[in-house]
């Protein structure tokens, strides 16, 4: 009597998957960009010279003032 073996079909290899996330890592460790603690602290030095002027302002304007700053010293 002859029996057949049927063909074990195998999932796809998520190895695609790995690389894409190793190569997206990568991409990510390059820095192009101040960290946020060199923004955070340029944010604090912006508040405290703004609150020594009397000037009204939110933490978002100084946060986004910081952030500026690094881009356009970058340039």
């Amino acid at each position: 009597m002859k029996t057949t073996k049927e063909k074990a079909t195998s999932k796809p290899k998520k190895a695609s998957v790995a690389v894409k996330e190793v190569k997206s890592k990568r991409v990510t460790a390059i820095k192009s960009g101040p960290s946020e603690e060199e923004v955070r602290e340029k944010a604090k030095e912006i508040y405290n010279e703004r609150v020594a002027r009397g000037v009204h302002g939110t933490a978002e304007e100084d946060w986004l003032k910081a952030e500026n700053f690094f881009t356009v010293r970058k340039k």
